[in-house]
């Protein structure tokens, strides 16, 4: 007699995961009900993945990392709802974060979103209206379970099929972390990052050299975010800014990221920072007064004349030069 045979099609999540505790903890609760998990982190300039491949190590599943940053850019310029204290665009980034997850759950064929989100935790990005406004304009509304606050929220296509069990998950809500707390001690999950912080958007320091550079430069590459991160950012007029290296580590990763058609300066006879004027200068003006700058951050002393050396187009041009008055040179740090 022929057999039959029968099998049933296994169910898979995909969940967001950034490495913090609430984004491990709904992967144990998903994990939990026999569903299978895979990991998608997202990075740019502005937020890495490190801390989700910790976590992905750390709770064993399979970890996707996709670089966002060409339409993060787009997205930063203008984004529909605006930004936080900084430059932060919570409700705009976490629409795109999704849809980015949702590409992802439609290539692999699997049933649903998950995040870590719970409701209340952030003001901006976590109201019930927030979490209802980035699902929906992610295009995945219906499919997009948050396992730490589903109980509190509208019912998801999966659980309303039974892929996912609504009674297994939770009702958390609110800034306290203590069930949180307590879950990670029963799942025996040690090491996890404190919830704030990782987004160099909420700094505002580099969110203030970030806008410097929207309201100056019509375009930007990937390489003009990345030298924000770095140095004093000194705008001597609307068309040039220099960056100023302010230690060992600075000016080594300033010098990587030189490129042709950039003007780079140095002390000639004192230690002292790399000088970068990002795509070069066309007057002497302004290069005598990087030059100046240049002098002023050195060990050279302030009260002689000294040697900086200019490196342009694969020439090296000498200007002698005192060191720039540093409070005028502190009313032009970006």
């Amino acid at each position: 007699m022929g057999g039959q045979f029968s099998f049933v099609l296994k169910i898979k999540g995909i969940g967001l995961l950034s490495g913090g505790l609430d984004g491990i903890l709904a992967v144990k609760i998903i994990h939990e009900q026999g569903i299978d998990v895979e990991g998608v982190a997202l990075e740019t300039p502005f937020f890495s993945a490190e801390k989700a491949r910790n976590a992905a190590d750390q709770i064993s599943i399979p970890l996707i990392v996709m670089n966002i940053t060409e339409e993060y850019l787009v997205m930063l310029r203008a984004p529909r709802y605006g930004y936080g204290k900084n430059m932060n665009p919570c409700i705009d980034c976490h629409t795109l974060m999704l849809r980015m997850a949702g590409r992802r759950m439609e290539e692999t064929g699997a049933d649903f979103l998950f995040t870590g989100e719970v409701l209340g935790q952030r003001p901006m990005s976590q109201t019930k209206q927030s979490l209802h406004i980035v699902a929906k304009n992610s295009g995945y509304e219906e499919y997009i379970v948050r396992p730490l606050s589903a109980k509190l929220l509208p019912e998801t296509i999966p659980e309303k099929k039974g892929k996912v069990d609504r009674e297994s998950l939770l009702d958390i809500q609110g800034r306290g972390r203590k069930r949180q707390i307590e879950m990670a001690r029963h799942y025996g999950i040690t090491g996890y990052p404190p919830p704030a912080g990782g987004c160099l958007l909420a700094d505002p320091m580099f969110s203030k050299r970030l806008r410097d550079l929207f309201e100056s430069e019509k375009s930007y590459t990937i390489r003009d975010i990345e030298l924000l991160k770095l140095g004093r950012h000194i705008r001597i007029n609307n068309t040039t800014k220099i960056i100023v290296g302010r230690n060992k580590h600075d000016n080594l990763a300033i010098h990587n990221l030189c490129r042709d058609g950039d003007i780079v300066l140095k002390m000639k006879d004192f230690p002292g920072p790399i000088v970068l004027i990002p795509y070069g200068c066309d007057d002497d003006e302004t290069l005598r007064c990087a030059a100046a700058i240049c002098a002023l951050y050195s060990d050279a002393p302030n009260d002689q004349e000294a040697a900086i050396k200019c490196y342009i187009d694969g020439s090296v041009k000498i200007i002698f030069t005192h060191a720039a008055d540093r409070n005028m040179v502190q009313d032009l740090i970006v």
